[in-house]
């Protein structure tokens, strides 16, 4: 009698396996809470109400009843029909709903912003996609949802675009440098300039923000189209003391009244003096050189100064008297 090989082990779970976990375990957690949030408020609900035994039992077990009826309904469907399906019919109105969410949340914005450099790249389809369409890719993104949320699909980050031109707030776009997260060779700001032409109608603003290594192409765009803006952002206190030269190559083709100061700090505070002091002693520099050569008067470069640090973005995010 031979024994019988031993079952070999399975594969380790990984990172991706672990956070799917994760993410599948925190709707229990959150659920979990709302049932011992409500039992704590008992006494002050009790005291409030003046509630009978059974209506507070209701009170107290309606959340669970009612959960567990979708529980069950909603697991026969997936049964019957299949998940996959159910969440493309779940998906039906998520265009709808993106679109009333934004309206709520931008109710006292100045902008809105997009990150499409790290999920697609800039090289965007500038066709404004279907609610259909808008849809179908909300449903294979849910469906194949394991770990955190993150919108890699070029029909989405397309109708997020859209929606924040539709909202007419300008719209930002991260260009150029940034961390790992990036593909640097797919965030030049030329690969966005079928979509500018597309944009360009209905009026809305551009932000293109940092822009390093493209700020020259960036400011190229700024001086074509009418609706495009250029800052600096975050380059300039990561140049340091190259800020100047950063800022007279940006400067070469951007028109002075599409050039906007940024420090696009983050993380230390001392990085907003840095950003400040850098920006300031590059502009500093750059206009006493054009005093000295005769290509700006004192008038001038006293105007320049107050476009470039802060009337140019007052204009181009409606701030009034804001700021």
């Amino acid at each position: 009698m031979q024994d019988s090989d031993p079952v070999a082990p399975g594969p380790r779970a990984g990172r991706r396996e672990w956070t799917g976990l994760a993410v599948l375990a925190l709707p229990a957690f959150v659920i979990a809470l709302d049932f011992s949030v409500l039992n704590l408020a008992v006494p002050v609900i009790s005291r409030e109400l003046m509630p009978t035994g059974t209506e507070l039992l209701w009170i107290v077990d309606i959340y669970g009843f009612i959960l567990a009826g979708f529980l069950v309904t909603m697991g026969t469907l997936g049964d019957r029909i299949g998940r996959r399906r159910l969440l493309m019919i779940g998906a039906a109105g998520f265009a709808d709903a993106v679109r009333s969410a934004l309206a709520t949340r931008t109710a006292s914005a100045v902008g809105v912003k997009s990150i499409a450099a790290y999920r697609t790249g800039l090289d965007l389809n500038p066709e404004r996609p279907s609610d259909a369409e808008v849809t179908a890719a909300a449903g294979r993104w849910l469906a194949a949802l394991t770990g955190p949320p993150r919108i890699a699909d070029q029909t989405l980050q397309r109708f997020l675009i859209w929606c924040g031109v539709d909202l007419g707030l300008p719209v930002q776009f991260h260009v150029g440098y940034g961390d790992s997260d990036v593909d640097l060779h797919r965030c030049n700001p030329l690969l966005l300039t079928p979509l500018l032409r597309a944009i360009q109608p209905a009026g809305t603003p551009v932000m293109l923000l940092h822009n390093y290594p493209f700020h020259r192409e960036a400011g190229y765009l700024a001086q074509v189209f009418p609706h495009v803006y250029v800052d600096a952002g975050l380059a300039t206190h990561n140049l340091g003391r190259r800020a100047p030269a950063l800022l007279a190559e940006a400067l070469e083709l951007a028109p002075f009244g599409k050039f906007l100061y940024s420090s696009d700090a983050f993380g230390l505070p001392e990085l907003y003096y840095l950003g400040a002091a850098l920006f300031r002693a590059a502009l500093s520099g750059f206009l006493t050189s054009g005093l000295e050569e005769d290509h700006f008067s004192e008038r001038t470069v006293v105007r320049l100064t107050r476009m470039l640090c802060a009337d140019n973005a007052k204009r181009a995010y409606q701030l009034g008297d804001q700021m």
